[in-house]
């Protein structure tokens, strides 16, 4: 069944999407791509598998995602910024990937039922309030396919996350790894590892579709 977005997204919206990449660019020291090589490292990403990036930004994981895919996967990416999704259009066109970008929220997910292999939701939940969060992993849940898998990337420890670089990103909080685990299980999801990135305080947690009854 595909949820009809009908009601506004909750939540911060970003509306610049050209500072957002200078500021990606700035946090990694121009190394994207390793940056996000390593997120998608937890993510084990195989040719062939449907992905979808929620609240996917200027899509520049949705794009590493689609080469890890290749030509039999096919990748999507949401967010519910007009602007940031006119930009990742371009960015993808311009490097000659195909990749499905929607504007949307991430409570109401515009897709069927099972239909994705892997979701990413990196540095967003933190953006939302908690019951958006709850609202946005259920939807996630929901079109996960029944082994599928939700790699989650998002601000750690207040003070590790607010330092240096990453104060331009990390404006609306942080998520306490037990909170989140809590969430995730609420949404019928399992908690298969977790722990630091590895990157400015970052952490990661990899969830698996646990059996509806």
């Amino acid at each position: 069944m595909e949820s009809n977005a009908t009601s506004p997204p909750r939540g911060a919206i970003l509306r610049t999407p050209r500072r957002y990449d200078a500021q990606v660019w700035l946090l990694t020291l121009g190394r994207e791509r390793s940056f996000r090589r390593l997120i998608l490292s937890h993510a084990g990403l195989r040719p062939g598998q449907q992905v979808l990036d929620v609240g996917c930004g200027t899509g520049g994981l949705a794009m590493e995602a689609r080469r890890q895919v290749g030509s039999s996967g096919n990748v999507h990416g949401i967010d519910a910024s007009q602007e940031m999704i006119e930009r990742a259009r371009q960015k993808a066109q311009g490097a000659g990937l195909a990749i499905d970008f929607r504007e949307g929220a991430a409570q109401e997910l515009p897709y069927p039922d099972a239909q994705f292999d892997v979701a990413l939701a990196t540095l967003m939940l933190h953006h939302l309030p908690r019951s958006s969060r709850e609202q946005c992993l259920r939807e996630i849940r929901r079109v996960l396919k029944p082994d599928g898998r939700l790699l989650v990337v998002d601000f750690g420890a207040p003070a590790q996350a607010s330092a240096g670089p990453m104060r331009h990103l990390h404006r609306h909080g942080h998520l306490k790894a037990d909170d989140l685990a809590a969430l995730l299980g609420d949404a019928g999801l399992r908690v298969q590892q977790r722990g630091p990135l590895g990157f400015r305080g970052l952490q990661f947690v990899l969830a698996a579709a646990a059996p509806q009854a």
